[in-house]
Protein backbone atom coordinates (compact mmCIF):
# COMPACT_ATOMS: atom_id res chain seq x y z
CA UNK A 1 0.00 0.00 0.00
CA UNK A 2 1.27 3.51 -1.09
CA UNK A 3 1.87 6.00 1.69
CA UNK A 4 1.08 9.18 1.70
CA UNK A 5 2.10 12.17 4.16
CA UNK A 6 -0.09 15.57 4.49
CA UNK A 7 2.31 18.40 5.19
CA UNK A 8 -0.73 20.98 6.91
CA UNK A 9 -0.55 23.37 9.78
CA UNK A 10 -4.25 23.58 9.58
CA UNK A 11 -5.70 20.38 11.50
CA UNK A 12 -9.42 20.78 10.51
CA UNK A 13 -7.65 20.97 7.06
CA UNK A 14 -5.41 18.07 7.44
CA UNK A 15 -8.26 16.70 9.01
CA UNK A 16 -10.18 16.74 5.85
CA UNK A 17 -7.53 16.16 3.56
CA UNK A 18 -7.18 12.76 5.40
CA UNK A 19 -10.41 11.99 4.97
CA UNK A 20 -10.18 12.62 1.49
CA UNK A 21 -7.37 10.89 0.60
CA UNK A 22 -9.27 7.64 1.95
CA UNK A 23 -7.34 5.10 4.95
CA UNK A 24 -9.01 2.29 2.78
CA UNK A 25 -6.57 2.70 -0.08
CA UNK A 26 -3.27 4.33 1.37
CA UNK A 27 -1.56 4.61 4.84
CA UNK A 28 -1.89 8.17 5.62
CA UNK A 29 0.59 10.17 8.28
CA UNK A 30 0.11 14.00 9.12
CA UNK A 31 2.73 16.49 9.67
CA UNK A 32 2.05 20.35 11.14
CA UNK A 33 5.43 22.00 10.49
CA UNK A 34 8.73 21.31 8.15
CA UNK A 35 10.49 19.97 11.48
CA UNK A 36 7.32 17.15 12.03
CA UNK A 37 7.20 16.53 8.25
CA UNK A 38 11.19 15.23 7.90
CA UNK A 39 11.04 13.22 10.71
CA UNK A 40 7.63 11.29 9.42
CA UNK A 41 9.58 10.69 5.95
CA UNK A 42 12.12 9.05 8.17
CA UNK A 43 10.46 6.61 9.55
CA UNK A 44 8.07 6.01 6.62
CA UNK A 45 8.97 7.08 3.31
CA UNK A 46 6.09 8.34 1.43
CA UNK A 47 5.11 8.01 -2.35
CA UNK A 48 3.33 10.85 -2.16
CA UNK A 49 3.60 14.36 -0.21
CA UNK A 50 0.72 17.04 -0.20
CA UNK A 51 2.76 20.10 1.03
CA UNK A 52 1.20 23.40 2.23
CA UNK A 53 2.75 26.39 1.17
CA UNK A 54 3.01 28.16 4.45
CA UNK A 55 3.99 26.74 7.53
CA UNK A 56 5.04 27.74 11.10
CA UNK A 57 8.48 27.05 10.88
CA UNK A 58 9.03 27.79 7.17
CA UNK A 59 8.12 27.67 3.76
CA UNK A 60 6.96 24.36 2.03
CA UNK A 61 9.30 25.30 -1.07
CA UNK A 62 12.31 24.63 1.58
CA UNK A 63 11.19 20.45 1.25
CA UNK A 64 11.89 20.53 -3.00
CA UNK A 65 15.71 19.15 -2.72
CA UNK A 66 16.22 18.23 0.60
CA UNK A 67 18.40 15.30 1.20
CA UNK A 68 15.87 14.22 3.67
CA UNK A 69 12.73 14.11 0.67
CA UNK A 70 13.39 10.41 -0.42
CA UNK A 71 13.85 10.52 -4.28
CA UNK A 72 11.19 8.97 -5.45
CA UNK A 73 8.42 10.91 -3.55
CA UNK A 74 6.33 12.98 -5.50
CA UNK A 75 5.11 16.31 -4.51
CA UNK A 76 2.15 18.29 -4.71
CA UNK A 77 1.74 21.66 -3.35
CA UNK A 78 -1.49 22.23 -1.81
CA UNK A 79 -2.23 25.94 -0.22
CA UNK A 80 -4.78 28.74 -0.33
CA UNK A 81 -2.21 30.88 -0.86
CA UNK A 82 -1.28 30.17 -4.31
CA UNK A 83 -0.14 32.91 -6.54
CA UNK A 84 1.55 32.56 -10.00
CA UNK A 85 4.97 33.01 -9.21
CA UNK A 86 4.75 30.10 -6.35
CA UNK A 87 2.92 28.17 -8.99
CA UNK A 88 5.66 28.21 -11.59
CA UNK A 89 8.74 28.09 -9.12
CA UNK A 90 7.17 25.01 -7.40
CA UNK A 91 6.46 23.53 -10.58
CA UNK A 92 10.51 24.48 -11.80
CA UNK A 93 11.76 22.94 -8.86
CA UNK A 94 9.79 19.42 -9.60
CA UNK A 95 6.22 19.69 -8.04
CA UNK A 96 4.17 16.99 -9.78
CA UNK A 97 1.10 19.22 -9.52
CA UNK A 98 -0.38 21.70 -7.08
CA UNK A 99 -3.85 22.38 -5.79
CA UNK A 100 -5.87 25.21 -4.67
CA UNK A 101 -8.09 25.53 -1.32
CA UNK A 102 -10.77 24.07 -1.13
CA UNK A 103 -9.19 21.29 -2.86
CA UNK A 104 -11.62 20.12 -5.31
CA UNK A 105 -12.17 16.33 -5.48
CA UNK A 106 -12.13 15.15 -8.70
CA UNK A 107 -8.55 16.90 -9.16
CA UNK A 108 -7.02 15.02 -5.90
CA UNK A 109 -8.82 11.44 -6.91
CA UNK A 110 -6.85 12.31 -10.76
CA UNK A 111 -3.60 12.51 -8.60
CA UNK A 112 -4.12 9.86 -6.02
CA UNK A 113 -5.12 7.36 -9.18
CA UNK A 114 -1.69 7.76 -10.76
CA UNK A 115 -0.70 5.89 -7.39
CA UNK A 116 -3.06 3.27 -8.07
CA UNK A 117 -1.30 2.17 -10.90
CA UNK A 118 1.42 -1.17 -11.12
CA UNK A 119 5.02 1.15 -12.13
CA UNK A 120 6.37 -1.67 -14.13
CA UNK A 121 5.01 -0.62 -17.46
CA UNK A 122 2.35 0.92 -19.71
CA UNK A 123 -0.98 -0.52 -19.45
CA UNK A 124 -2.28 -2.24 -22.52
CA UNK A 125 -5.46 -0.88 -22.49
CA UNK A 126 -7.75 1.23 -20.56
CA UNK A 127 -8.05 4.32 -19.15
CA UNK A 128 -5.52 4.52 -17.01
CA UNK A 129 -1.90 5.84 -17.76
CA UNK A 130 1.56 6.34 -16.19
CA UNK A 131 2.50 9.82 -15.20
CA UNK A 132 4.43 11.75 -12.00
CA UNK A 133 6.68 9.41 -10.69
CA UNK A 134 5.69 6.23 -12.85
CA UNK A 135 6.07 8.81 -16.18
CA UNK A 136 10.26 9.03 -15.17
CA UNK A 137 10.08 5.60 -14.81
CA UNK A 138 9.39 4.46 -18.37
CA UNK A 139 12.13 3.93 -20.54
CA UNK A 140 12.53 6.77 -23.80
CA UNK A 141 11.63 3.64 -26.16
CA UNK A 142 8.25 3.48 -24.14
CA UNK A 143 7.39 6.83 -23.93
CA UNK A 144 4.76 7.93 -26.60
CA UNK A 145 6.24 10.27 -29.11
CA UNK A 146 10.23 9.94 -27.43
CA UNK A 147 10.97 8.09 -30.75
CA UNK A 148 11.02 11.05 -32.48
CA UNK A 149 13.52 12.59 -30.51
CA UNK A 150 14.61 16.06 -30.66
CA UNK A 151 17.74 15.09 -32.00
CA UNK A 152 16.29 13.68 -35.16
CA UNK A 153 14.73 17.62 -35.67
CA UNK A 154 11.12 16.16 -34.15
CA UNK A 155 9.35 16.46 -31.26
CA UNK A 156 5.82 14.28 -31.41
CA UNK A 157 3.72 16.54 -33.47
CA UNK A 158 6.43 19.29 -33.87
CA UNK A 159 9.41 19.87 -36.08
CA UNK A 160 12.91 21.82 -35.86
CA UNK A 161 16.12 21.49 -34.22
CA UNK A 162 17.06 24.67 -33.65
CA UNK A 163 17.81 26.10 -30.41
CA UNK A 164 14.54 27.90 -29.57
CA UNK A 165 12.82 24.84 -30.22
CA UNK A 166 14.69 22.70 -28.20
CA UNK A 167 14.17 24.51 -25.25
CA UNK A 168 10.09 24.10 -26.15
CA UNK A 169 10.99 20.86 -26.22
CA UNK A 170 12.13 20.81 -22.69
CA UNK A 171 9.08 22.41 -21.34
CA UNK A 172 7.06 20.22 -22.97
CA UNK A 173 8.84 16.89 -21.77
CA UNK A 174 8.41 18.39 -17.81
CA UNK A 175 5.04 19.44 -17.89
CA UNK A 176 3.37 17.12 -20.12
CA UNK A 177 3.45 14.47 -17.07
CA UNK A 178 1.53 16.52 -15.13
CA UNK A 179 -2.34 17.59 -15.33
CA UNK A 180 -1.73 21.52 -14.40
CA UNK A 181 -2.92 23.85 -16.67
CA UNK A 182 -0.94 25.25 -19.56
CA UNK A 183 -1.05 28.37 -21.52
CA UNK A 184 0.34 28.58 -24.86
CA UNK A 185 1.28 32.52 -25.70
CA UNK A 186 2.71 32.90 -29.88
CA UNK A 187 2.10 34.87 -32.90
CA UNK A 188 -0.58 33.11 -35.01
CA UNK A 189 0.51 30.47 -37.11
CA UNK A 190 3.57 29.21 -35.35
CA UNK A 191 1.79 25.99 -34.12
CA UNK A 192 -0.20 25.99 -30.76
CA UNK A 193 -2.36 23.51 -31.38
CA UNK A 194 0.09 21.28 -32.31
CA UNK A 195 1.82 21.88 -28.91
CA UNK A 196 -1.38 21.24 -27.41
CA UNK A 197 -1.95 17.98 -28.87
CA UNK A 198 1.54 16.66 -28.10
CA UNK A 199 1.21 17.73 -24.87
CA UNK A 200 -1.98 15.57 -24.54
CA UNK A 201 0.02 12.55 -26.60
CA UNK A 202 2.90 12.30 -23.68
CA UNK A 203 0.24 12.92 -20.87
CA UNK A 204 -1.30 10.46 -18.40
CA UNK A 205 -5.04 11.56 -20.68
CA UNK A 206 -3.58 10.35 -24.04
CA UNK A 207 -5.88 7.61 -24.51
CA UNK A 208 -8.67 9.86 -23.84
CA UNK A 209 -10.55 12.98 -26.00
CA UNK A 210 -8.67 16.15 -26.84
CA UNK A 211 -11.14 18.46 -27.98
CA UNK A 212 -10.21 21.70 -29.65
CA UNK A 213 -12.35 25.07 -29.16
CA UNK A 214 -11.49 28.20 -31.08
CA UNK A 215 -13.30 30.35 -28.65
CA UNK A 216 -13.49 33.10 -31.61
CA UNK A 217 -15.42 31.16 -34.26
CA UNK A 218 -18.26 30.37 -32.26
CA UNK A 219 -20.88 32.97 -31.92
CA UNK A 220 -21.25 34.93 -28.70
CA UNK A 221 -24.60 33.64 -27.69
CA UNK A 222 -23.66 29.58 -28.49
CA UNK A 223 -20.22 29.66 -27.12
CA UNK A 224 -21.39 29.37 -23.60
CA UNK A 225 -24.28 25.98 -24.55
CA UNK A 226 -21.18 24.89 -26.51
CA UNK A 227 -18.70 25.06 -23.42
CA UNK A 228 -21.00 23.70 -20.99
CA UNK A 229 -23.84 22.19 -22.56
CA UNK A 230 -27.31 22.83 -22.16
CA UNK A 231 -30.75 21.05 -20.91
CA UNK A 232 -33.69 20.67 -23.24
CA UNK A 233 -36.03 23.50 -23.35
CA UNK A 234 -33.48 26.35 -21.87
CA UNK A 235 -33.73 28.35 -24.77
CA UNK A 236 -35.49 28.73 -28.40
CA UNK A 237 -34.47 25.74 -30.50
CA UNK A 238 -33.40 23.64 -27.33
CA UNK A 239 -34.81 20.55 -28.51
CA UNK A 240 -32.68 18.23 -26.60
CA UNK A 241 -30.06 17.84 -23.60
CA UNK A 242 -26.66 18.82 -25.27
CA UNK A 243 -23.16 17.63 -24.05
CA UNK A 244 -20.65 20.79 -23.77
CA UNK A 245 -17.04 20.48 -24.17
CA UNK A 246 -16.26 20.13 -21.11
CA UNK A 247 -18.39 16.80 -20.44
CA UNK A 248 -16.96 15.38 -24.35
CA UNK A 249 -13.64 16.06 -22.90
CA UNK A 250 -13.98 14.32 -19.58
CA UNK A 251 -10.87 12.85 -18.40
CA UNK A 252 -8.69 14.00 -21.35
CA UNK A 253 -7.97 17.50 -22.65
CA UNK A 254 -9.92 20.54 -23.58
CA UNK A 255 -8.46 23.11 -25.94
CA UNK A 256 -9.46 26.65 -25.63
CA UNK A 257 -7.68 28.21 -28.50
CA UNK A 258 -7.81 32.32 -28.89
CA UNK A 259 -9.19 32.63 -24.86
CA UNK A 260 -9.08 36.24 -25.46
CA UNK A 261 -12.07 35.91 -27.56
CA UNK A 262 -14.29 34.55 -25.04
CA UNK A 263 -16.98 37.09 -23.40
CA UNK A 264 -15.94 38.06 -19.78
CA UNK A 265 -19.43 37.04 -18.51
CA UNK A 266 -17.93 33.58 -19.72
CA UNK A 267 -14.72 33.82 -18.69
CA UNK A 268 -15.86 34.05 -14.82
CA UNK A 269 -17.74 30.81 -15.40
CA UNK A 270 -14.59 29.44 -16.87
CA UNK A 271 -12.67 30.63 -13.74
CA UNK A 272 -14.79 28.65 -11.72
CA UNK A 273 -14.54 25.06 -13.24
CA UNK A 274 -10.71 25.25 -12.99
CA UNK A 275 -11.05 26.46 -9.54
CA UNK A 276 -13.66 23.94 -8.20
CA UNK A 277 -14.16 21.30 -11.24
CA UNK A 278 -17.67 21.86 -11.44
CA UNK A 279 -19.80 23.41 -13.45
CA UNK A 280 -23.48 23.69 -14.75
CA UNK A 281 -25.51 22.86 -17.96
CA UNK A 282 -27.00 26.21 -19.53
CA UNK A 283 -30.58 25.98 -17.97
CA UNK A 284 -29.75 23.41 -15.28
CA UNK A 285 -29.57 23.74 -11.05
CA UNK A 286 -27.49 20.97 -10.85
CA UNK A 287 -24.02 20.79 -10.63
CA UNK A 288 -21.94 18.05 -12.55
CA UNK A 289 -18.02 17.60 -11.94
CA UNK A 290 -15.34 17.33 -14.29
CA UNK A 291 -11.83 15.81 -14.03
CA UNK A 292 -10.44 17.71 -17.46
CA UNK A 293 -6.99 19.36 -18.33
CA UNK A 294 -6.99 22.47 -19.72
CA UNK A 295 -4.59 23.76 -22.41
CA UNK A 296 -5.20 27.50 -23.45
CA UNK A 297 -3.60 29.60 -26.00
CA UNK A 298 -3.76 33.38 -27.07
CA UNK A 299 -2.02 35.43 -30.01
CA UNK A 300 -2.54 38.25 -27.91
CA UNK A 301 0.28 39.28 -25.29
CA UNK A 302 -1.66 38.40 -22.20
CA UNK A 303 -1.16 41.48 -20.62
CA UNK A 304 -2.31 43.91 -22.92
CA UNK A 305 -5.46 41.85 -23.20
CA UNK A 306 -5.71 42.39 -19.68
CA UNK A 307 -4.91 46.07 -20.03
CA UNK A 308 -7.55 46.46 -22.63
CA UNK A 309 -10.29 44.57 -21.25
CA UNK A 310 -10.28 41.52 -23.15
CA UNK A 311 -9.05 39.01 -20.27
CA UNK A 312 -9.57 39.23 -16.74
CA UNK A 313 -6.47 39.71 -14.20
CA UNK A 314 -7.43 37.01 -12.19
CA UNK A 315 -8.44 34.33 -14.70
CA UNK A 316 -4.90 35.11 -16.64
CA UNK A 317 -3.11 33.77 -13.22
CA UNK A 318 -5.43 30.83 -12.94
CA UNK A 319 -4.41 30.05 -16.64
CA UNK A 320 -0.67 30.86 -16.68
CA UNK A 321 0.12 28.34 -14.16
CA UNK A 322 2.92 26.84 -16.48
CA UNK A 323 3.04 29.57 -19.69
CA UNK A 324 5.15 28.39 -23.48
CA UNK A 325 6.12 30.83 -25.52
CA UNK A 326 6.01 29.42 -29.12
CA UNK A 327 8.96 31.00 -31.24
CA UNK A 328 8.15 32.48 -34.83
CA UNK A 329 9.85 30.98 -38.11
CA UNK A 330 11.80 34.25 -38.17
CA UNK A 331 13.85 33.17 -34.69
CA UNK A 332 14.42 29.79 -36.28
CA UNK A 333 14.98 29.69 -40.12
CA UNK A 334 17.55 26.91 -39.95
CA UNK A 335 14.88 24.50 -39.20
CA UNK A 336 12.60 25.83 -42.42
CA UNK A 337 14.63 23.36 -45.09
CA UNK A 338 12.85 20.69 -42.77
CA UNK A 339 9.50 21.58 -42.10
CA UNK A 340 9.52 22.08 -46.45
CA UNK A 341 10.72 18.40 -47.08
CA UNK A 342 7.95 17.52 -44.56
CA UNK A 343 5.33 19.27 -45.81
CA UNK A 344 6.41 18.54 -49.46
CA UNK A 345 6.31 14.77 -48.32
CA UNK A 346 2.87 14.85 -47.17
CA UNK A 347 1.16 16.22 -49.67
CA UNK A 348 3.18 14.39 -52.14
CA UNK A 349 1.92 11.07 -50.36
CA UNK A 350 -1.88 12.09 -50.49
CA UNK A 351 -1.81 13.41 -54.19
CA UNK A 352 0.01 10.17 -55.10
CA UNK A 353 2.90 12.02 -56.86
CA UNK A 354 6.21 12.20 -54.73
CA UNK A 355 7.98 15.73 -55.69
CA UNK A 356 10.93 17.39 -53.69
CA UNK A 357 12.76 20.61 -53.81
CA UNK A 358 15.76 21.78 -55.43
CA UNK A 359 18.81 22.73 -53.39
CA UNK A 360 18.66 25.83 -54.34
CA UNK A 361 14.55 26.62 -53.58
CA UNK A 362 15.21 24.98 -50.01
CA UNK A 363 18.20 28.30 -49.62
CA UNK A 364 15.54 30.53 -50.77
CA UNK A 365 12.80 29.94 -48.42
CA UNK A 366 15.39 29.69 -45.68
CA UNK A 367 15.75 33.86 -46.51
CA UNK A 368 12.17 34.89 -45.92
CA UNK A 369 11.24 36.08 -42.90
CA UNK A 370 7.91 34.26 -43.12
CA UNK A 371 5.00 36.65 -41.12
CA UNK A 372 2.81 34.19 -41.16
CA UNK A 373 5.13 31.60 -39.69
CA UNK A 374 4.70 27.49 -40.10
CA UNK A 375 1.28 28.01 -41.67
CA UNK A 376 2.59 30.42 -44.88
CA UNK A 377 5.30 28.13 -45.23
CA UNK A 378 2.66 25.04 -45.69
CA UNK A 379 0.81 26.76 -47.86
CA UNK A 380 3.66 28.11 -49.78
CA UNK A 381 4.78 24.35 -50.27
CA UNK A 382 1.58 23.44 -51.17
CA UNK A 383 1.13 26.09 -53.96
CA UNK A 384 4.38 25.13 -55.15
CA UNK A 385 3.79 21.67 -55.27
CA UNK A 386 0.49 22.41 -57.69
CA UNK A 387 2.13 24.91 -59.78
CA UNK A 388 5.14 22.48 -60.42
CA UNK A 389 4.73 20.28 -62.90
CA UNK A 390 7.63 18.05 -62.57
CA UNK A 391 9.28 15.65 -59.93
CA UNK A 392 11.79 18.84 -58.59
CA UNK A 393 9.83 22.08 -57.36
CA UNK A 394 12.23 24.71 -58.40
CA UNK A 395 12.31 28.43 -56.96
CA UNK A 396 9.95 30.07 -59.50
CA UNK A 397 7.09 29.16 -57.37
CA UNK A 398 8.10 30.09 -54.04
CA UNK A 399 8.20 33.89 -51.74
CA UNK A 400 11.27 35.53 -52.70
CA UNK A 401 12.82 37.68 -49.77
CA UNK A 402 13.00 41.47 -50.01
CA UNK A 403 16.31 42.51 -51.60
CA UNK A 404 18.73 44.28 -50.00
CA UNK A 405 18.50 48.07 -50.91
CA UNK A 406 21.76 50.12 -51.33
CA UNK A 407 22.54 52.63 -48.59
CA UNK A 408 24.32 55.17 -51.06
CA UNK A 409 22.02 57.85 -52.98
CA UNK A 410 21.39 56.30 -56.31
CA UNK A 411 23.29 57.74 -59.19
CA UNK A 412 21.72 60.61 -61.20
CA UNK A 413 21.88 59.81 -65.35
CA UNK A 414 23.03 62.96 -67.44
CA UNK A 415 19.51 63.21 -69.14
CA UNK A 416 16.95 61.73 -66.40
CA UNK A 417 17.07 60.60 -62.81
CA UNK A 418 17.65 56.60 -62.26
CA UNK A 419 14.47 55.34 -60.65
CA UNK A 420 15.90 51.77 -59.99
CA UNK A 421 13.84 49.07 -59.70
CA UNK A 422 15.26 47.24 -56.70
CA UNK A 423 13.95 50.54 -54.45
CA UNK A 424 10.49 49.96 -55.40
CA UNK A 425 9.93 47.21 -52.95
CA UNK A 426 9.23 50.76 -50.30
CA UNK A 427 5.34 50.29 -52.57
CA UNK A 428 2.87 51.15 -52.13
CA UNK A 429 4.29 54.96 -50.94
CA UNK A 430 6.03 56.44 -53.74
CA UNK A 431 9.26 59.06 -53.32
CA UNK A 432 8.02 62.79 -53.36
CA UNK A 433 8.71 64.58 -56.44
CA UNK A 434 10.54 66.64 -54.46
CA UNK A 435 13.39 64.62 -53.85
CA UNK A 436 13.90 63.04 -57.57
CA UNK A 437 16.21 65.38 -59.44
CA UNK A 438 14.52 66.90 -63.09
CA UNK A 439 15.78 65.74 -66.34
CA UNK A 440 15.64 69.59 -67.02
CA UNK A 441 15.36 73.00 -64.36
CA UNK A 442 11.99 74.11 -63.45
CA UNK A 443 11.62 78.00 -64.43
CA UNK A 444 8.30 78.25 -62.92
CA UNK A 445 6.57 77.32 -58.94
CA UNK A 446 4.85 74.08 -58.98
CA UNK A 447 1.20 74.92 -58.73
CA UNK A 448 -1.58 73.25 -58.62
CA UNK A 449 -2.56 70.50 -61.99
CA UNK A 450 -4.62 72.71 -64.18
CA UNK A 451 -6.19 71.61 -67.61
CA UNK A 452 -3.34 72.63 -70.05
CA UNK A 453 -1.02 69.02 -70.31
CA UNK A 454 1.96 69.32 -68.45
CA UNK A 455 5.03 68.67 -69.93
CA UNK A 456 8.05 68.09 -67.60
CA UNK A 457 8.86 64.82 -67.54
CA UNK A 458 10.01 62.02 -65.26
CA UNK A 459 12.19 59.33 -66.99
CA UNK A 460 12.10 55.92 -64.46
CA UNK A 461 14.42 53.71 -65.86
CA UNK A 462 15.33 49.92 -65.16
CA UNK A 463 18.34 48.84 -63.11
CA UNK A 464 21.94 50.09 -65.62
CA UNK A 465 22.94 46.35 -65.05
CA UNK A 466 20.09 44.77 -66.36
CA UNK A 467 21.80 41.36 -66.19
CA UNK A 468 21.76 41.56 -62.61
CA UNK A 469 18.57 42.39 -61.72
CA UNK A 470 17.30 40.20 -64.56
CA UNK A 471 19.27 37.14 -62.48
CA UNK A 472 17.86 38.62 -59.34
CA UNK A 473 14.00 38.79 -60.65
CA UNK A 474 14.08 36.06 -63.55
CA UNK A 475 12.85 39.02 -65.86
CA UNK A 476 12.87 38.06 -69.56
CA UNK A 477 16.23 39.53 -70.78
CA UNK A 478 15.37 42.72 -73.13
CA UNK A 479 16.33 45.96 -72.81
CA UNK A 480 15.93 48.05 -70.01
CA UNK A 481 12.48 49.11 -69.40
CA UNK A 482 11.57 53.15 -68.85
CA UNK A 483 8.55 54.70 -67.69
CA UNK A 484 7.62 58.33 -68.30
CA UNK A 485 5.73 60.24 -65.16
CA UNK A 486 4.51 63.52 -65.76
CA UNK A 487 4.97 66.46 -63.04
CA UNK A 488 1.42 67.11 -61.80
CA UNK A 489 0.76 63.45 -61.88
CA UNK A 490 -1.00 61.93 -58.73
CA UNK A 491 0.49 59.76 -56.38
CA UNK A 492 -2.23 57.46 -57.31
CA UNK A 493 -1.74 57.45 -61.04
CA UNK A 494 2.24 56.65 -60.72
CA UNK A 495 1.92 53.76 -58.79
CA UNK A 496 -0.25 52.64 -61.33
CA UNK A 497 1.98 53.10 -64.06
CA UNK A 498 4.87 51.44 -62.65
CA UNK A 499 2.29 48.46 -61.26
CA UNK A 500 1.52 48.09 -64.53
CA UNK A 501 4.85 48.38 -66.47
CA UNK A 502 6.43 45.93 -63.96
CA UNK A 503 3.88 43.67 -64.99
CA UNK A 504 4.55 43.92 -68.22
CA UNK A 505 8.33 43.27 -68.12
CA UNK A 506 7.39 40.38 -65.74
CA UNK A 507 5.33 38.82 -68.66
CA UNK A 508 2.26 39.04 -66.90
CA UNK A 509 3.33 36.55 -63.91
CA UNK A 510 1.44 37.94 -60.98
CA UNK A 511 3.92 36.25 -58.73
CA UNK A 512 6.61 37.73 -59.97
CA UNK A 513 5.53 40.81 -60.32
CA UNK A 514 4.46 40.95 -56.51
CA UNK A 515 7.99 40.08 -55.59
CA UNK A 516 9.45 42.74 -57.67
CA UNK A 517 7.58 45.55 -56.51
CA UNK A 518 8.13 44.30 -52.85
CA UNK A 519 4.38 43.85 -51.89
CA UNK A 520 2.29 41.10 -51.05
CA UNK A 521 0.47 39.12 -54.21
CA UNK A 522 -2.53 39.99 -52.49
CA UNK A 523 -2.03 43.29 -52.29
CA UNK A 524 -0.79 42.87 -56.15
CA UNK A 525 -4.33 41.26 -57.20
CA UNK A 526 -6.27 44.19 -54.98
CA UNK A 527 -4.73 47.00 -57.10
CA UNK A 528 -5.59 45.07 -60.53
CA UNK A 529 -9.01 44.94 -59.20
CA UNK A 530 -9.70 48.60 -58.70
CA UNK A 531 -7.90 49.41 -62.01
CA UNK A 532 -10.18 47.36 -63.74
CA UNK A 533 -13.32 48.45 -61.74
CA UNK A 534 -12.31 52.03 -61.90
CA UNK A 535 -11.23 51.88 -65.87
CA UNK A 536 -14.40 53.13 -67.39
CA UNK A 537 -14.87 55.86 -64.46
CA UNK A 538 -11.94 57.57 -65.23
CA UNK A 539 -12.23 57.19 -69.07
CA UNK A 540 -15.39 59.17 -68.86
CA UNK A 541 -13.53 61.80 -66.47
CA UNK A 542 -11.15 62.02 -68.40
CA UNK A 543 -13.37 62.79 -71.80
CA UNK A 544 -15.98 64.66 -69.76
Amino acid sequence: MNHVLIVDDDADSAATMRELVGVDRFSVAVAHTLRDARRQMAMQPPSLVLLDLQLPDGNGMDLFGDQQVPQDSQIVLVTGHASLDSSIEALRRGAMDYLVKPVGIGRLEDILSRFLIPTAGLPETGTSTVTGAAFDQITPQDRPGAGYCAQEGRFGRLWGGSAPMQRLYQQIERVAGTSVTVFLTGESGTGKEVVAQTLHELSQRRSRPFLAVNCGAISPHLIESEIFGHEKGSFTGADRQHQGFFERAATGTLFLDEITEMSMELQVKLLRVLETGRFMRVGSTQTLQTDVRVIAATNRCPYEAVASGKLREDLLYRLNVFPIELPPLRERLTDVPLLAQHFMEAISQREGQAKQFTASALKQLAQYSWPGNVRELRNAVQRAYVMEPGPLVSQEWLPRPPVAIAQQPAPVHPAAHALHLPQVPQMPHMPQAGSMPMSAPLTAPLTAPSTTPITPTITAHAPADHAHAAATYDLPDTEPATIQLPIGMTMAQAERLLIQATLKQCKYQKERTAAVLGISLKTLYNRLRDYAGGKKGETDAEHG
